[in-house]
């Protein structure tokens, strides 16, 4: 029901042979070897070189493994401790790109290499300053190929500069931040300053002040003549009303 499917890449008979992966193949018929070009990791798979000799089949099986060449290996310091006789660090090694790699530690100084020897990616190295140099080199490797990176002892001192930069930076905050908060505090004043009544405005009276005053509004109103054959009521000709009102007048 599943039938064991196989893919025939060359057949060699009698001097001649047939290549069906022409392109993605070469054969050597010096040695017999048959090269996979442009290899990927879909190649990575079992093989087998078969030999018939009348009824009798003879098989050989080899399993191929492909690996993605590694890159350049990086170190990043995690952790530094710098004191005036010592560096305390702490590295990691790295390689962006590579399958199955493993990673080892080394020095090229042979009087420093047990400070440095050690295997896996991560290296806790610890020093004294009195040391002219100490010289680390990790190797990131695996079957196919291998890349080196180092680290120099001259790197810690890179902390005490650092801690030197650092604290000229808290110390030119620490005096920009005063000359900040003044200029805040003068504009604070100036504004306050501003908005605070002169003199004349003090003396001179409110709006409020005036709409409390009283004023007279005089107002005539004319008599209306009324149609004729209606009884006419007795009104003077002319009423004059005085109305008190307050606020200003319109």
């Amino acid at each position: 029901e599943d039938p064991q499917r196989k893919l025939i890449l060359l057949t060699y008979t009698n001097g001649n042979y047939t290549n069906y992966m022409q392109g993605r193949t070469r054969f050597h018929t010096l040695d017999f070897s048959l090269e996979i070009l442009n290899t990927s990791r879909q190649d990575g798979r079992l093989y087998e070189y078969i030999v018939s000799k009348g009824s009798e089949e003879e098989v050989w099986q080899t399993q191929l493994e492909v690996y993605e060449a590694v890159s350049d290996p990086s170190i990043q310091v995690l952790d530094r401790v710098l004191t005036n006789t010592s560096c305390t660090v702490t590295l990691n090694c790295t390689a962006e790109h590579g399958d199955n790699v493993s990673y080892s530690w080394d020095s090229w100084d042979s009087s420093t290499s047990g400070l440095c020897s050690h295997n896996g990616s991560f290296l806790h190295l610890f020093y004294t300053l009195q040391k002219a140099s100490v010289t680390c080199a990790c190797t990131a490797s695996n079957p196919i190929s291998s890349r080196v990176a180092t680290f120099h002892s001259s790197e810690c001192s890179y902390e005490r500069a650092g801690s030197a930069g650092l604290r000229m930076q808290y110390l030119v905050l620490l005096l920009v931040v005063p000359i900040v908060a003044v200029m805040m505090l003068i504009r604070v004043f100036k504004t306050t300053h501003l908005a605070k009544p002169t003199a004349a405005q003090e003396h001179s009276p409110s709006p409020h002040a005036e709409e409390s005053n009283v004023h007279t509004i005089y107002s005539q109103v004319q008599r209306v003549e009324k149609q004729k054959g209606a009884p006419a009521a007795k009104h003077p000709s002319c009423t004059t009303i005085y109305t008190a009102a307050t606020g200003l007048p319109p």
